[in-house]
């Protein structure tokens, strides 16, 4: 999907914000740059094309959680609207506008890729520092009432940074309940589906990859993918990046289990063992974010000891 990023105004509610720049784009939406024409303040406005009363439910549904998932580490949602209709009359469209606030600093996927140009490794307190907030953010979600919410897309490229560098959850447009009971080969083959198409492949988790006939899957789906963030954070990519990049199969990389760290590393084996705690193939077997959290705080308590 193209945006046009010209001199083009768009009325949002009453409020006219003008188009600046193209921040990015994906496969099913992009986020421009855009100035408020009042105030000039600056703002990520992110445009979702609807091409039909499908993709409209799943827009609706993103404006839905953004606007219920209040935590300071969780994307604000400012404004949104839904702009035509997409139904079922030929070539027919809508549009969804989200507007959010706007990182000048990025994505944490954009700082990682400077830091591995420069061949300079983060420091383990800034490190730690970064996780504990984003997996407070998760425990936020898993823990949400009255039904837990998974994010399912977790990934450096959906947390931007702020001036401070505390990082910021979001793209909530993969969020769904966590507990997700699957009865027969239907429901399995949909949301194998939906995971091939919304959840990050070197991310997503192996129960995404190959989902069982009869089975729950629930929110430690995001522990998998938390798993793969902490490594991306110390090494500047998923364990499974370099699987893709090869051409081999991820899928078959990721239900083996098999994680190479670099022989020679900076971090201590703790952290290691964190990314590995985390990176369970059975997901019975996978901690709850809680469990995450107590092994952080003790990583931490080591820290502030070892000085």
């Amino acid at each position: 999907m193209g945006c046009l990023c010209t001199s083009e105004s768009i009325d949002i509610n009453g409020i006219r914000y003008n188009v600046r720049d193209l921040l990015g784009e994906g496969g099913f939406s992009c986020v421009e740059l855009v100035e408020q024409a009042s105030t000039r303040k600056k703002f990520a406005l992110k445009r979702i094309k609807c091409h039909s009363l499908d993709d409209e439910k799943i827009a609706s549904n993103e404006i839905s959680f953004s606007k219920k998932l209040r935590h300071a580490n969780i994307i604000e949602l400012i404004d949104s609207c839904i702009k035509g209709s997409a139904d079922t009359v030929v070539n027919s469209t809508s549009e969804a506008f989200l507007v959010l606030p706007y990182f000048k600093r990025g994505t944490l996927h954009d700082y990682l890729a400077l830091k591995s140009v420069s061949k300079t490794y983060l420091d383990v307190r800034d490190i730690i520092r970064i996780f504990y907030d984003i997996c407070q953010a998760v425990k936020y979600m898993h823990n949400f009432t009255p039904e837990p919410v998974a994010h399912r897309d977790l990934k450096t490229g959906n947390v931007c940074l702020t001036d401070n560098m505390d990082p910021i959850l979001m793209d909530l447009g993969s969020c769904a309940p966590a507990k997700v009971q699957i009865c027969g080969s239907r429901d399995a083959q949909r949301l194998q589906d939906i995971a091939a198409e919304r959840c990050s492949m070197t991310y997503r988790a192996p129960e995404l990859f190959q989902v069982e006939s009869y089975c729950v899957i629930d929110q430690r789906s995001d522990i998998w993918s938390l798993g793969c963030l902490l490594y991306a954070l110390l090494y500047y990519k998923s364990p499974y990046d370099c699987v893709y990049e090869r051409g081999d199969s991820v899928n078959l990389a990721v239900i083996s289990g098999n994680v190479h760290f670099p022989e020679e590393t900076a971090f201590a084996k703790e952290l290691h063992d964190l990314i590995l705690f985390m990176l369970q193939v059975n997901p019975a077997e996978r901690p709850f974010i809680e469990d995450v959290i107590e092994k952080i705080d003790e990583f931490k308590r080591h820290l502030d000891t070892s000085i």
